[in-house]
């Protein structure tokens, strides 16, 4: 597993000029590994709003009630999963969906009150990629998970994960060769919002701390930490450029590479 390469997508990286999975096609074609994690937070707003459900985050993770729950693990195991799949099956490339539940891939514990029906990552059993990545397919993972651990009676089986964490926990649990997210800014800014090409892990911890790295940031700068521990090279990418995932496994792409000091 150590030649994987686990590739985040943001939900709002994806659109019709997108060429995400037409540079996901080609690597496969090219024998890399891949195991895809998405997201799906622009689509699952959109949902609840149409349920007239209200949704708000806390330092960048999305509360989870009961109803949101239902919703978020419909739409991400679902739609947003199974759309994805298709786009790349319909491209020529072998892709399996998955959710953190199959296989017990992702078994969770609920870690904070005030996220509600969260999951924290307790353990990743890589079996079920393992199998989909030796039968030459690409994994493409839905981030809801099974409550596996301290699960009180009335409590949900499922919990929903933020997917920037879930990405973080999978790349070091593989031991992969690089986690990269492609997001809908162009990396990781300074306080003026000027680009940072390269962070070590520390300084990218102090731009959590001063404020600086705000929403959606955070979880992803957490999980290119997480998984910079077990020795997987990150970054984190502008997703809306013109093959921006090729260009960074070419060595020609842009964004903030975080790396361990």
């Amino acid at each position: 597993m150590a030649e994987v390469i686990v590739i985040k997508i943001g939900g709002a990286t994806l659109g019709s000029n997108d060429t995400t999975v037409e540079d996901i096609v080609a690597l496969q074609q090219q024998e890399k590994r891949l195991v895809v994690v998405h997201g799906g937070g622009k689509l699952i707003t959109e949902w609840l709003g149409k349920q007239k459900i209200a949704t708000r985050f806390v330092r960048g993770e999305r509360v989870t009630d009961k109803a949101t729950l239902e919703v978020a693990t419909a739409v991400l195991a679902g739609l947003a999963n199974k759309e994805l799949v298709a786009a790349i099956n319909s491209l020529g490339g072998r892709a399996v969906g998955i959710c953190g539940v199959d296989g017990a891939l992702l078994q969770v514990r609920m870690s904070n009150a005030e996220l509600g029906y969260v999951g924290e990552v307790v353990k990743v059993d890589t079996a079920p990629l393992e199998a989909l990545l030796q039968a030459g397919y690409v994994p493409v993972v839905a981030t809801v998970g099974l409550h596996a651990f301290d699960r009180p009676g009335e409590a949900p089986q499922i919990l929903n994960i933020n997917g920037d964490l879930a990405a973080g926990e999978i790349a070091a649990a593989l031991g992969a060769k690089g986690l990269i997210f492609l997001t809908d800014v162009a990396g990781v800014g300074d306080k003026s919002g000027k680009l940072l090409p390269r962070l070590s892990a520390s300084e990218a911890e102090a731009l959590i701390a001063d404020g600086v790295a705000s929403g959606g940031m955070i979880p992803k700068i957490k999980a290119c930490v997480r998984a910079l521990a077990t020795g997987v090279a990150t970054c984190i990418i502008d997703g809306r450029q013109p093959h921006a995932l090729l260009r960074e496994i070419e060595g020609q792409g842009g964004g903030t590479t975080i790396y361990k000091k």
